[in-house]
């Protein structure tokens, strides 16, 4: 900035400390405006405050890059991400429970009291390659302008949280909800225009509570719950995930009519074990998908991701007090788990086969394997302070933030990196 000589009627040294004055209190004024914009930025945005006390992991690329330096490795190898090891990570966690507004007060175990801590402190290792951390530029930078849904249970809510606590540390997103529904959130990332919506649908198909309690539903096995259905046309991808539900009393519906039931002691009605109904849903809600007109998205399966009770069930004094992971081969997938995992499977290929005629595209997020050995990432008594007048049974079935969840993202963002890759490919080999 060039500022003017002033001619006034003084002699020459009044001119010069006039002069003086004059750029020193330019100087000063700049100096109160730079200070201002810092602090007004650091109010709005407080993470900015926080971040740089906790250890971030090493990105591929910084801010001005927009592309990964090399092809996925997982790529390049054919490497099975899903199929690994839980190995130490001492810089983890990246964010915190007092970084991150997110977490729902029942997956805030450290705020609760949660003695230990190592449960933040591992990654999952593929066994034949490395699977990079979640790095939340390049997230962005692939889904700039699009949007994702989070559909099913409380599970998927869960995972959504984890992804804005990683997300938290390039932005926050603004609530841009169209219902005050809990249940039906909206975020939307200004920066990159990019929505992220969770989208309430513990069965993915139409159900009803028949008791207050919770007791007792109605499952209609053909209808598909309209609540999710019509609202994820306009979605770019969209997370399917379901199970935990599953193992409630219910009575099952097709054509209006009762055909059998689960847990139940009705008279005169069959009883149906729980894969029936199971298999049932996924196959209602995957039809939906391909049947919508508009639909041009990538539908993912999240698969069912096992809980840990011991010595007991849930609602009978079973817990979760592990402190550590199990390794592959301490434990493996059975009963009832591998039941509803088996059916996912089954119901996947069938839909992706159908998919591929119609231009659409279905994926398998498999974290099941990861997460069978996690018993020590549940939340167990640490989601509500211990004396507390709550009816909350121990919670072996979400997962504590930050935890084990948030590799979820890591498996997440290096499918999109291969998908992407492979869209660029497909598109060149057009060109």
């Amino acid at each position: 900035m060039k500022f003017q000589n002033i001619e006034l009627p003084i002699g020459n040294n009044s001119k010069t400390q006039m002069m003086s004055k004059v750029t020193s209190l330019a100087i000063l004024i700049a100096l109160i405006f730079i200070i201002t914009t810092l602090s007004c930025s650091l109010f709005s945005y407080p993470s900015l405050l926080k971040m740089n006390k906790y250890k971030q992991p090493v990105f591929a690329y910084d801010d001005d890059s927009k592309e990964p330096e090399s092809l996925p490795s997982t790529y390049v190898n054919k490497c099975d991400i899903f199929s690994g090891e839980w190995v130490p990570n001492p810089e983890a966690p990246y964010y915190t429970n007092k970084t991150c507004w997110a977490i729902h007060e029942h997956q805030n175990c450290i705020k609760y009291g949660r003695p230990d801590s190592d449960f933040m402190k591992w990654r999952w290792k593929p066994n034949e390659c490395e699977l990079p951390f979640f790095n939340p530029l390049q997230f962005l930078e692939i889904v700039k302008g699009k949007s994702m849904a989070f559909v099913g249970d409380s599970i998927g809510r869960n995972h959504m949280q984890s992804m804005i606590c990683l997300l938290s540390r390039v932005e926050w997103p603004i609530d841009v909800s169209y219902t005050n529904d809990f249940d039906f959130k909206r975020w939307n990332y200004s920066s990159y225009n990019f929505t992220m919506a969770s989208f309430w649908a513990p069965y993915l198909i139409k159900s009803k509570q028949v008791d207050s309690n919770g007791g007792l539903f109605n499952l209609y096995l053909d209808e598909i719950d309209e609540k999710w259905i019509t609202q994820i046309e306009e979605f770019d991808y969209v997370i399917i995930n379901g199970g935990h539900w599953f193992f409630r009393p219910m009575v099952f519906y097709e054509k209006q009519k009762i055909i059998g039931c689960q847990y139940c002691s009705l008279e005169n009605v069959t009883h149906l074990p729980m894969h029936y109904g199971y298999r049932k849903a996924f196959n209602t809600a995957f039809s939906s998908i391909i049947s919508l007109k508009n639909f041009k998205g990538i539908t993912f399966l999240r698969t069912f991701a096992p809980s840990h009770f011991e010595h007991g069930l849930w609602d009978r004094g079973g817990n979760c007090v592990r402190t550590k992971p199990f390794r592959s081969n301490e434990t493996k997938l059975e009963g009832t788990n591998l039941e509803l995992y088996r059916v996912q499977l089954e119901e996947f290929k069938i839909v992706e086969e159908k998919a591929i005629k119609k231009g659409l595209k279905f994926m398998l997020l498999d974290t099941t394997q990861a997460m069978l050995l996690r018993p020590d990432g549940h939340p167990s008594t640490y989601g509500h302070w211990p004396h507390a007048n709550v009816s909350l049974y121990n919670d072996c079935v979400h997962w504590c933030l930050p935890g084990p969840i948030d590799t979820w993202s890591d498996f997440l963002l290096e499918m999109l990196k291969i998908e992407s890759l492979r869209s660029t490919n497909r598109e060149t080999s057009f060109a």
